[in-house]
């Protein structure tokens, strides 16, 4: 089954040099792929490059910034391909943002053909 690892912290919240975490999540998916488990993952642009658009009765809003407003933002995500919830939740707890920030981890839903 796949689960989706979403990755948030507040924009700040790393406080080593920004080298060092890059070298720990290329390390995290190394490991991930060499266990056969990760599928897909990605870090997002800063906050200040997002653009929210709601649609309401047929008029389109944009709006500079998330959705929200909130303390952590989402800042990625890994895609797993694990045999269980709890298989997922170990590699979720392994992400270097866990450290420090919150690592949600939900399996994607499935539809039938």
């Amino acid at each position: 089954m796949k689960y989706m690892a979403l990755i948030y912290s507040a924009e700040n919240a790393y406080q080593g040099k920004p080298e060092d975490l890059i070298a720990a999540y290329n390390k995290f998916a190394g490991e991930a792929g060499a266990a056969g488990v990760m599928v897909a993952g990605d870090a997002l642009e800063a906050i200040s490059t997002a653009t929210s658009i709601r649609v309401r009765n047929g008029k389109t809003s944009l709006t500079d910034g998330p959705f929200a407003e909130t303390k952590e933002q989402l800042g990625g995500f890994f895609m797993f391909e694990c045999k269980s919830l709890d298989e997922a939740l170990e590699w979720g707890a392994k992400i270097p943002t866990a450290d420090y920030g919150t690592i949600e981890v939900r399996p994607i839903m499935v539809f039938d053909s």
